[in-house]
């Protein structure tokens, strides 16, 4: 168990991964503050930890961070999930998106500094690879392909600027495809597990794009919150990570586990075949290793659905 003294603050809380971060960080026995604007985040994500004495939620953007300075207090960990995602709402949008996931990520770390945090642990994109060759490492050249990869790898950059400039102790992870209980199913952009387990509920069709054998490497949730809460812990500083399960599922084994009808629907332009992330760097220098496998994670969420 952690030790009770310990704070952690998460922003981006009340998302599909915040979420998941904070159950973990209240499991370790560690105070948690949630900073959080609930424009994507959802409050029911916290409900199972709703009147833990652990617990603490700030209602707030993150580019408003220098006015929540109260939050940042006395914190050991800050865990940085806020910011807006999706690919087509960026291209349509992309002042946004450089507004709040690099000016908001900036802000953050500006009141990092300022509050002399332990470690600071930014949740990064493997979209900053592009169409990338496979298994992609850390060394991959970088070659983001719509405004939303752009915007999270400035943040990162961000991020990585400060630990050498500033000192303050910051480690990235670069998550490939995260899903999970609380994975988002609303909205017009979603990833394939979320528009399938829409049209599931639904009892509609799903919809494969092209011939179905494009391939993922899903990472379950739970799996990419320890990954996080062991680069904060970790001695490391200014190190990038891969997340990602090293073992990419196609789209057609997928709709094959949830079952039903299939349509298909012609390829998207911009999209890769395959993503696969090599894993070796985060498995020997934090320790990490993937404990639920795609089938399981997958076959806990029908249950669930």
């Amino acid at each position: 168990m952690g030790d009770a003294k310990k704070v952690a603050l998460v922003t981006g809380g009340a998302g599909f991964i915040g979420s998941h971060m904070v159950d973990l960080l209240l499991k370790e026995n560690i105070r948690v503050r949630v900073l959080d604007n609930f424009t994507g985040g959802r409050e029911e994500n916290l409900s199972n930890q709703k009147g833990n004495p652990l617990l603490e939620i700030f209602r707030a953007d993150i580019r408003d961070s220098a006015n929540n300075s109260e939050a940042f207090a006395n914190v050991d960990y800050v865990f940085h999930f806020a910011g807006i995602g999706d690919i087509v709402p960026s291209i349509e949008s992309p002042s946004e998106y450089m507004d709040v996931n690099v000016q908001g990520t900036v802000a953050v770390l500006e009141a990092c500094r300022e509050k002399n945090i332990k470690k600071f642990v930014y949740a990064a994109s493997s979209s900053c690879y592009g169409l990338a060759n496979t298994p992609t490492d850390e060394n991959h050249p970088i070659s983001p392909q719509y405004p939303y990869a752009l915007s999270k790898y400035l943040g990162e950059q961000a991020a990585l600027h400060w630990n050498v400039v500033y000192g303050l102790p910051v480690n990235t992870i670069r998550i490939f495809n995260a899903y999970g209980p609380r994975y988002r199913t609303t909205g017009a952009y979603g990833s394939v597990i979320g528009v399938f387990f829409k049209q599931c509920l639904e009892k509609a069709p799903l919809t494969i794009v092209g011939d179905g054998t494009q391939s993922r490497d899903f990472i379950h949730v739970k799996d990419v919150a320890r990954a996080f809460f062991l680069a904060a812990e970790s001695k490391v500083t200014g190190e990038v990570f891969n997340l990602g399960a090293g073992n990419p599922q196609t789209v057609n084994k997928l709709a094959s586990m949830i079952g039903g009808k299939t349509v298909s629907i012609p390829n998207r332009p911009g999209e890769p075949k395959c993503t696969w992330a090599n894993i070796t760097k985060i498995c020997t220098v934090l320790g990490w290793n993937q404990k639920i496998s795609f089938e399981i994670g997958i076959s806990e969420m029908l249950n669930n659905i």
